[in-house]
């Protein structure tokens, strides 16, 4: 069993899992078929209370006893079907998730036994959250840990993925008692909280408004947080440069970190790393700046070159980190952080600040997935490792995938 973490991804080794999702209160569970868009074919694709059974998907009661659960079989999904995201939202109308904290359990349909558990970190004013979702990769099916939160509940969640959503019919007034309207079988029926009013732009990236991507220009992220490298509706497929840069805690005493980034294959097979010792690998795709011994200065300390258009289609992950190759503790190091920039304009694009340190002696900054609709995300860690040299990553960044 593995306990995932937002962004990772495990490969299934059975054609039919169930996806438990658990909490202190009652949740309402569903399901979404969706296509290589990312939307679904029709609100028959929408598979939840309502609607329990669809092709390859079907839904369970729990009763309030028992989790909600999804299962599906990836053997039976439709031509055409390349996602399957899990969703859940309080059954109390307008409740939150602030000090819920929800756990997905996945197992394997026939047997029972558990492949993964995902709780997702820091839930707050969401009211709909997208828990997990089954996806196809190169022929593999795979279960990745998401954890993205929703502001307008389960309606929501189905209109941003192409769900018809009909409000309640609301009831007639006393002085003109009348049968209740009858429901259009046609699209599902979702009882819809109160709108929830719309949070003013903040300049940390929220946990609970949505896909994040640069449309609205440079995002700073926190811990486990996640952007879309998309703008204006079109993945970035240019050159990327991502620098890393920290300070000696403490003056005088220099400190000699080195950046590298990890390339793995859609299996989270190792294909290559780059570092001081190695420049450039992918056939040039990737390229490192070289070593700095000290940390002194303003700036970028070291800068690794991604021509995303060139790297191979195998490739489909990076990890960047930062190793203390004189064996110092992060907690001597400050102010360390990685800011992806576009290596044409040198604008910043995103940037994540590490805020916490720990006393080892490596730490994986952030990573980049390609996603099967060909665009790259981008996550920060921040997660500490007892490694002196990206030999040692290799192994913790693989299983942070």
């Amino acid at each position: 069993m593995t306990a995932m973490t937002p962004g990772s991804n495990l490969p299934l080794d059975t054609a039919r899992v169930t996806v438990d999702v658990a909490a202190p209160v009652r949740l309402d569970v569903s399901g979404l078929l969706l296509t290589a868009d990312g939307k679904v074919r029709s609100d028959a694709d929408f598979i939840f209370y309502n609607q329990p059974s669809g092709p390859g998907v079907e839904y369970r009661s729990g009763g309030g006893s028992a989790p909600d659960s999804i299962t599906v079989d990836t053997g039976a999904l439709p031509p055409g079907i390349e996602r399957i995201v899990v969703t859940a939202s309080p059954d109390a109308a307008g409740q939150t998730f602030q000090g819920v904290e929800p756990t997905a359990t996945v197992r394997d349909a026939a047997g029972g036994a558990v492949i993964a558990t995902f709780t997702p970190p820091r839930l707050g004013s969401e009211t709909a959250l997208v828990v997990v979702e089954i996806y196809q990769r190169g022929g593999v099916w795979k279960v990745r840990a998401v954890g993205q939160g929703y502001a307008n509940g389960l309606a929501g969640i189905a209109t941003d993925f192409g769900v018809s959503v009909e409000e309640e019919p609301a009831p007639p007034a006393a002085a003109a008692p009348a049968a209740p309207a009858p429901v259009t079988p046609a699209a599902p029926v979702i009882p819809t909280a109160p709108p929830v009013p719309a949070a003013p732009p903040a300049s940390p990236a929220p946990l609970g408004a949505g896909k994040i991507n640069l449309d609205k220009g440079r995002v700073n992220l926190q811990k486990n947080q996640t952007v879309s490298l998309v703008k204006g509706g079109r993945p970035l497929l240019s050159q990327v440069k991502m620098g890393l840069g920290w300070e000696p805690a403490f003056r005088g005493r220099d400190i000699d970190l080195d950046a590298s980034v990890i390339a793995y294959g859609p299996q989270r097979n190792h294909i290559d790393s780059c570092y001081f010792g190695k420049l450039s690998i992918l056939n040039g795709a990737i390229k490192h700046s070289g070593d700095n011994l000290t940390g002194e200065g303003a700036g970028d300390d070291e800068v690794i070159v991604v021509d995303l258009g060139r790297l191979p289609a195998d490739a489909t992950g990076l990890v960047f980190t930062v190793n203390s190759f004189s064996g110092q503790k992060f907690t001597e190091v400050a102010k360390a952080y990685c800011r992806l920039m576009d290596a044409a304009s040198g604008e910043e694009l995103v940037r994540f600040d590490l805020t916490t340190a720990e006393p080892q002696t490596g730490v994986m900054m952030a990573k980049l997935i390609k996603q099967f609709s060909g665009e790259w995300e981008m996550t920060a860690m921040g997660e500490f490792v007892k490694s002196r040299t990206v030999r040692g990553m290799v192994k913790p960044a693989s299983q942070a995938l």
